[in-house]
């Protein structure tokens, strides 16, 4: 907590949403994307941070059209198995499917797949937040 920070709340109504809400993203792997260049690993091969990524903008891409305005969904858990490596040139292609719904939390089954298969898959939790309560706990940068 930053100093002089009190204590918030962040006030959301509760937004009925579907089961089974889906969405996409695709990745065309550069170099900028590999394990070498994120500072993941020291292959240039996808790394598993931006695999991650791509995950959770198919989880944004899922809900766009479904939150009020003024809210968005963040990140708050990942659980994800990178399987096999894809190369710089390789097309990514992932999805997410809303599987649960626990008040603001939604939890998504996420794949990703290249040519030769599935490369990755495992769940993200967001949560649903009103974007300026959210931006309103961020320290302010020290000067």
């Amino acid at each position: 907590m930053c100093a002089g920070d009190a204590a918030r709340t962040v006030s959301v109504s509760v937004v009925e949403f579907d089961k089974g809400l889906r969405g996409g993203a695709k990745l065309m792997v550069t170099d900028g994307d590999t394990a070498a260049a994120l500072g993941s690993g020291t292959v240039a091969v996808l790394g598993s941070p931006r695999l991650i990524a791509l995950c959770e903008e198919a989880c944004q891409n899922a809900m766009a059209n479904e939150l009020e305005p003024g809210t968005t969904t963040v990140g708050m858990r990942v659980q994800f198995d990178h399987l096999q490596p894809t190369p710089v040139g390789a097309e990514v292609s992932a999805e997410a499917v809303l599987k649960k719904i626990d008040g603001r939390r939604l939890t998504f089954e996420v794949s990703a797949t290249d040519a030769g298969g599935l490369i990755g898959a495992g769940k993200i939790t967001r949560v649903v937040v009103g974007i300026d309560d959210f931006m309103g706990k961020c320290c302010a940068p020290s000067d």
